[in-house]
């Protein structure tokens, strides 16, 4: 026959973590087992040694349940103790920083467009090694972007602007390569405080996860002069369309995003396909995606009024067209224009001087491309090509706002 565990506790997590339980139920627990192996046992009478045992082990099993709600209510990066808070930053991938290191950010050239500066290539000033820690991608201009290098030892020297000039990762011969750092590095510090360390933890862990889609737009998102990204599904792969930054960049971004580059589909409405091959030795990768069309639109807004005396209709075009230009430039490539979000900006925009319960009339006529487009049936949504960006004259005269 089994033994009952009076440990065996149910575990009760509420709002404010996992709670304790109950002396009383503690107690009862004990009772059945002990009652379990000797059937027919009194243990309630006072004054007996076994009631005495049962009101003694009690208290000191509640203290071995409380240290366990403890333990468990402590497993987070704001309570842990230093040595829980150590195994945590190693899970989340956060090392405790017991002195830093001189950083300085580098530049590397090449000739050789597409050319993949790995992670973790290793340079130096001829006394000091550092280590790129994120890679980068020879791009259009036949260099890479700032990127960030760590001196391999602790301390506190600092190389000179252009001092770094030696690359000691090996690359293939058929790839020229130089590095410099324009200006002089960053001196490490001293050890970080465990509340430092604590906070870093915790940003670590409120990390939004991304992949796929999210990934690409992000990690793409993020190269300079990137205006747009969209990523849409498409048969057997994804379709990734770019709307400005350098192709190269571009590409790079793409290729730390994607498990499989094959699966990239070329353009399929009006955009352009752009194929790029970068250089990862020992493979060539060909990066695709797609560079977004622009649609030029322009809006004729026609509108009245009930007040058959108001005069204030001239000033609405200067009034309106500003939100309805950063609404139209403002679309992620391939959503439509919404007649409805017009008649919301434009309301707003003439409220000071007409109540929008005194419209009687607001009417778009949209032209994409100097076609004049009407919404869909039976909707106020007008769609333009899947692939392409609307955009509208930033000083507003892409915008007719006529009284009729």
């Amino acid at each position: 026959m089994s033994t009952p565990n009076p440990f065996d506790f149910p575990v009760v997590v509420a709002a404010n973590g996992m709670q304790p339980q109950d002396p009383a139920d503690i107690r009862d627990q004990i009772n059945a087992a002990a009652v379990a192996l000797s059937p027919g046992l009194t243990n309630n009478l006072p004054g007996l040694l076994l009631e005495d045992i049962l009101s003694t082990d009690t208290p000191a099993v509640a203290l071995c349940d409380q240290a366990r709600v403890e333990l468990v209510n402590s497993l987070t990066a704001d309570g842990a103790n230093e040595a829980l808070l150590l195994k945590i930053g190693a899970i989340t991938g956060v090392p405790y920083n017991q002195q830093s290191n001189t950083s300085v950010l580098v530049i590397f050239y090449s000739p050789n467009l597409g050319y993949v500066v790995p992670d973790g290539m290793t340079i130096s000033d001829g006394s000091n090694v550092y280590q790129v820690q994120t890679g980068g991608v020879i791009n259009s201009g036949g260099t890479t972007s700032l990127l960030t290098a760590i001196a391999v030892q602790p301390g506190t020297v600092v190389p000179a602007a252009g001092a770094i000039n030696e690359i000691l990762t090996s690359y293939p011969s058929s790839i020229t390569l130089s590095v410099t750092n324009p200006s002089a590095g960053i001196p490490g510090g001293v050890a970080e405080t465990w509340s430092s360390y604590r906070s870093r933890v915790m940003r670590s862990q409120r990390a939004v996860v991304t992949s796929g889609p999210s990934l690409i737009s992000t990690l793409v998102g993020a190269v300079a002069g990137v205006q747009k990204v969209s990523v849409q599904v498409g048969t057997g792969g994804l379709r990734v369309i770019v709307k400005g930054g350098d192709v190269y960049e571009v590409a790079y971004a793409i290729f730390k995003a994607v498990g499989d580059p094959s699966r990239l589909l070329g353009h399929a409405a009006g955009g352009t396909d752009v194929t790029v091959s970068l250089v990862d030795p020992p493979n060539t990768y060909n990066i695709k995606f797609v560079a977004a069309a622009t649609q030029t639109v322009a809006v004729t807004e026609t509108w009245n009024t009930t007040l058959t005396s108001f005069t204030g209709g001239g000033a609405f075009a200067g009034l309106v067209q500003p939100s309805h230009v950063a609404y139209i430039n403002a679309l992620p490539i391939g959503q439509a224009i919404n007649e409805l979000e017009l008649n919301g900006l434009f309301q707003n925009a003439v409220s000071g001087l007409l109540a929008p319960d005194l419209l009687t009339r607001l009417v778009y006529s949209v032209s994409i491309n100097g076609t004049v487009t009407p919404p869909g049936t039976g909707t106020s949504i007008v769609s333009g090509d899947a692939e392409s960006d609307f955009f509208t004259a930033l000083d507003g005269s892409g915008i007719t706002v006529t009284q009729g």
